[in-house]
């Protein structure tokens, strides 16, 4: 059986590899911050008395907009240093996107905009448009997103109501699945590469279909080999270590 931090704290600075279950409405921050107090007040307490304690490295691999759950992949110690080759790696997701309308946002995060003589397409059309996205292509994120603009985070400027240009840029779609369709609701499985934004994917689909369309759950289920059906909820993490520190 693979050897625990819980039992031997020093692993944390060789490196640790924690996938955990992000709740909805957190923010990846949120998930970095509860986890990271409670480490290195671990790593700490194991080290007390101690003149010089290494200090302990943590940070996660690839966000997860605070509308979204699903995995997030935190690294703790030398670890750190591979988070990009984690945040390189194939993404898998599941959602739920409505058509009818539109948001700002192409999520649930702006006002919902319903779209005039709405017809709800047949399965046949569905499964067309889905199939029309597989391959590389470019794709332009929202205007709410974390992309830099003139050294802003765009969000930020479209909340003021200024006008975002932001560069399309090259993701590939290497499988879509419609797993249920139920009108106005399209759920559906899909495989991308880094930086792909499945709301804008769900905007883009609306717009083929001539019936908009907006994100209202995404959840993300692999990250590589890492998969969320191993992850853990951070509040039970939090709870493991108070438990090992109170024995």
């Amino acid at each position: 059986m693979e050897e625990s931090f819980l039992e031997n704290p020093e692993l944390l600075i060789s490196g640790q590899v924690f996938l955990i279950n992000k709740p909805l409405t957190w923010t990846s921050f949120d998930v970095v911050k509860k986890l990271k107090g409670a480490l290195i007040a671990f790593y700490k307490r194991a080290h007390s008395g101690e003149k010089e304690i290494r200090k302990l490295k943590i940070g996660h691999a690839g966000t997860l907009d605070p509308l979204a759950s699903g995995l997030l992949i935190l690294c703790t110690g030398s670890w750190t240093k591979k988070i990009s080759i984690i945040q390189d790696a194939e993404k898998e997701y599941t959602g739920t996107m409505v058509l009818g309308a539109n948001t700002a946002s192409h999520d649930l995060e702006t006002a919902i905009v319903p779209r005039d003589n709405f017809q709800f397409p047949d399965s046949q059309k569905i499964h067309q448009i889905a199939n029309s996205f597989v391959g590389i292509q470019l794709q332009t994120p929202p205007a709410h997103s974390a992309v830099k603009v003139g050294g802003k985070r765009a969000y930020a400027l479209a909340r003021q109501g200024k006008e975002v240009e932001i560069k399309p840029k090259e993701i590939e779609i290497r499988a879509i699945e419609i797993t249920r369709i139920q009108s106005p609701e399209i759920d559906f499985r899909i495989v991308c590469t880094k930086g792909t934004y499945i709301r804008t994917l769900a905007f883009d689909f609306g717009e083929k279909a001539g019936t908009g369309a907006y994100l209202s759950a995404l959840c993300r289920t692999r990250i590589g080999e890492h998969r969320l059906d191993n992850a853990m909820n951070p509040l039970e993490f939090v709870k493991q270590i108070a438990e090992k520190q109170a024995l």
